[in-house]
């Protein structure tokens, strides 16, 4: 029987079927946000954004007075900016070929890379996750150190439906520490799928694209170098990033290196219970988004998230007697300039991505654009008549955000 010939559309079908198998991060977060785009015919450009809503809280009255609150909601957005793609050849004999040969032998690695490549990006959003459990350098090993993660997000009142990603040496010293009994059962979902299976009613499962996150300089002793109170920022004022800047002074460095994803504590500000703004027996945790006007022994940084001491939002609380947080000391997680992998225990809705199918080129013959569980790839053939070959773009185009910070953690081992 003759061969089919292969085109842009069947090469497009299974490339994206194999895209799909090799995910691992992707699909542990929320991908709702695709129908909140237009479903344009001809597709979308990069830069297109949507806004996502933030959710509202409120105060409970203690007695039959009528006490109505404002309903304050802040936003978001999310923006599909993220440009991958995969190129490959093919001659005209090579076309004629079943697909499951060109798969195996072209395809397949192909899309492992660029797998590999979407999985990378958002683990990267780690950065904007403030909460870290655990000792930074120590590998995960115990049960005890894997419960550390789900028992943060209980404090922290979020909901079931968790999943966790660990470095291959945090899978493996967490693998190992099982029994007998439970490592038939893991090992086969590990082998198999990458997972360890459901620990503690988390899904957890191992990538090597966990990253690893390089401590700035923090040398010194850094203090908070002026007046911050709870009239410093408003819920009202900050809904929409929930972003603050202090100046932080006391570093013995010319110039301070803060880094993006630094976490740090400030003495006597803990971490509140967001349903019933009870203080919490453990120091509030903030990352780093950016620092400037670094000078002398001072930085302004700026962090996630912003301090909100009273109501319906509230996120902290003080000491008592504490009403000013100027020379608070300001303590790093982690040693300086020392690199720490990223392990990541979270509800889906901490982070989303988006998928949207590319634009059909103008020009462009023999397009095929295919989407599958929300992914979309394109395929575009060119053809050389010199060397009768067909060159093959592959593209996808998608956007990926840290949505509620709140609702994940960061995990290393204990000593």
């Amino acid at each position: 029987m003759a061969q089919t010939v292969l085109t842009a559309d069947i090469i497009a079908k299974e490339a994206l079927m194999i895209l799909d198998n090799n995910l691992v991060m992707a699909k542990q977060v929320f991908r709702g946000y695709e129908n909140e785009f237009d479903k344009k015919i001809n597709g979308y450009e990069v830069g297109e954004t949507i806004s996502i809503r933030r959710p509202t809280d409120f105060t409970v009255r203690t007695n039959a007075t009528l006490a109505t609150q404002d309903v304050t909601e802040g936003k978001t957005t999310i923006t599909v900016d993220q440009r991958r793609g995969v190129d490959f050849k093919f001659s005209s004999q090579d076309l004629t070929l079943k697909i499951g040969e060109l798969s195996e032998r072209v395809i397949k690695p192909a899309m492992v890379q660029l797998a590999n490549s979407v999985d990378s990006y958002l683990m990267s959003l780690y950065k904007f996750v403030p909460n870290w459990v655990g000792t930074p350098g120590q590998t995960v090993n115990s049960y005890a150190d894997f419960a550390k993660a789900p028992e943060r997000l209980d404090e922290y009142a979020v909901p079931s439906d968790r999943s966790a990603v660990l470095s291959p040496a945090d899978h493996w010293g967490l693998l190992g520490s099982q029994t007998a009994l439970y490592i038939q059962d893991a090992a086969k979902g590990a082998y198999r799928k990458g997972s360890l299976g459901e620990i503690g009613g988390v899904d957890t499962f191992m990538s090597q694209n966990i990253p690893t996150h390089t401590i700035g300089v923090w040398a010194g002793s850094p203090a908070v170098d002026q007046t911050v109170n709870s009239s410093t920022i408003t819920y009202d004022a900050v809904k929409d990033s929930m972003l603050q800047t202090i100046t932080i002074d006391g570093f013995s460095a010319s110039a301070p290196a803060l880094q993006p994803g630094d976490v740090f504590t400030i003495a006597d500000v803990y971490a509140v219970n967001p349903v019933t703004k009870a203080r919490l027996p453990f120091n509030k945790q903030f990352t780093v988004v950016s620092t400037a006007n670094a000078s002398g022994n001072q930085v302004d940084v700026t962090f996630y998230p912003a301090m909100i001491w009273t109501g319906a939002f509230q996120n902290i609380a003080v000491a008592s007697g504490v009403t000013n947080l100027n020379d608070k000391v300001v303590t790093p997680l982690g040693t300086d300039s020392t690199g720490y992998r990223q392990n990541l225990v979270f509800h889906k809705n901490a982070f989303a991505l988006v998928s949207v199918p590319l634009v059909r080129p103008p020009g462009a013959v023999d397009v095929a654009r295919e989407t599958y569980k929300g992914l979309s790839v394109r395929v575009i053939p060119v053809y050389d008549g010199t060397n009768d070959e067909s060159a093959f773009r592959l593209d996808i185009l998608f956007g990926a955000k840290t949505i509620d910070p709140r609702l994940a953690t960061r995990l290393s081992g204990s000593p």
